[in-house]
């Protein structure tokens, strides 16, 4: 079973500042909470094919988070599949141009829920946290975006 998340944000800045600071993987982690995110392997990740992992949490306590690059389309839409134990499933960042100077950035989750019938019963209970942390790391990031 999969489960669908999607959270979105108005960004004042335009969108291929926006896309940029998003996709600066390595960066990430000055707005995403509890998380560092590395490239596998030669270049930034900008590309289709490319690897990443994030690690969410504190100290030894967390989960690491594989990802492949399967789309590209700069400055609009990147998406990726999460291949890790426990995160897994298509993600996207999508950015939509309001004006020259403001956007809309669309964080998409389809999430292959773990734990088989308990991850199926427990996600109704899970969910509004994980919608909050994303809303949480999209307020974050605007407000790094537009800080520069």
């Amino acid at each position: 079973m999969s489960a669908d998340v999607v959270v979105a944000r108005r960004v004042a800045a335009p969108a291929d500042v926006v896309w940029h600071v998003l996709t600066d993987w390595p960066a990430q982690g000055a707005w995403m909470p509890l998380t560092r995110v590395r490239v596998l392997g030669p270049g930034d990740g900008r590309e289709v094919g490319a690897r990443m992992e994030a690690w969410t949490g504190v100290g030894r306590a967390g989960f690491l988070d594989t990802m492949i690059v399967t789309a590209w389309e700069p400055p609009h839409r990147c998406e990726v599949l999460h291949t890790g134990r426990l995160v897994r499933g298509p993600g996207v960042f999508a950015v939509r141009s309001l004006d020259g100077a403001s956007c809309e950035v669309v964080w998409e989750e389809r999430l292959e829920l773990p734990f088989g019938a308990v991850g199926r019963v427990g996600w109704p209970v899970v969910l509004p946290a994980v919608r909050f942390g994303l809303r949480v790391a999209l307020r974050r990031f605007a407000a790094y975006v537009e800080g520069r």
